[in-house]
């Protein structure tokens, strides 16, 4: 069983969305996928609601005991995807403790990247206590198409000295249009732009945990 949080302090960084794609992606593999909602806002509960919890099994456990909590209910599961909370608080560090790779959405801003500076020291701390663990990376957000913003921030994202996916999610009607009935850009439009940039993300996921 594998855990991945997606965290990242700064509110509107397309974390959630990350999250509830990444686990169906992983959930059409036919795996058992879990989501851990540890935010306190429950936007992937709302997400779980709105589909009357058909798709994916979502958990709520917005508590700094996560990281113990978690080892209770995860073990018949492929993947656990956890939804973290907005601010580095004791939830994120809570996730940290208990999760195989971090994933960092951050979108194309300088105050995104600026934001990730405490949130990449905790990963690092931890790391260096747990022999590398968790992993982590970095993956670009909400690019806008056909800029080459996306490339600027990776440039920039550098300077933390953690890995950066090549591939990200970007500013598409599909997101959002999925969303609000509780479905998934994999179940929308299966061969779209969208679910395309999910397949890949999941693709080089899958490789970086190797």
């Amino acid at each position: 069983m594998k855990i991945i949080a997606v965290l990242n302090q700064k509110g509107g960084s397309g974390k959630t969305t990350l999250s509830i794609n990444l686990a169906r992606g992983l959930q059409l593999k036919n795996k058992k996928v879990m989501i851990v909602d540890s935010d306190p806002q429950g936007s992937a509960r709302d997400w779980n609601a709105a589909n009357d919890g058909k798709l994916i099994h979502v958990v709520g456990l917005d508590r700094n005991t996560l990281d113990k909590d978690i080892k209770a209910i995860s073990s018949d599961y492929d993947y656990v995807v956890i939804d973290g909370a907005p601010q580095l608080a004791d939830l994120a560090v809570a996730a940290i403790k208990c999760a195989d790779v971090v994933l960092i959405p951050v979108q194309p801003s300088p105050y995104d990247i600026w934001a990730s500076a405490d949130l990449v020291d905790v990963i690092k701390a931890r790391q260096n206590i747990t022999d590398g663990t968790p992993k982590a990376a970095f993956i670009v957000s909400r690019q806008i198409i056909n800029t080459v913003l996306g490339n600027e921030i990776r440039e920039a994202l550098k300077g933390y000295e953690l890995p950066i996916f090549k591939h990200g999610t970007y500013q598409r009607v599909m997101y959002p249009k999925s969303a609000v009935d509780g479905s998934t850009v994999l179940d929308k439009e299966e061969n779209g732009d969208a679910a395309k940039d999910i397949k890949l993300i999941i693709k080089e996921l899958e490789e970086f945990l190797k």
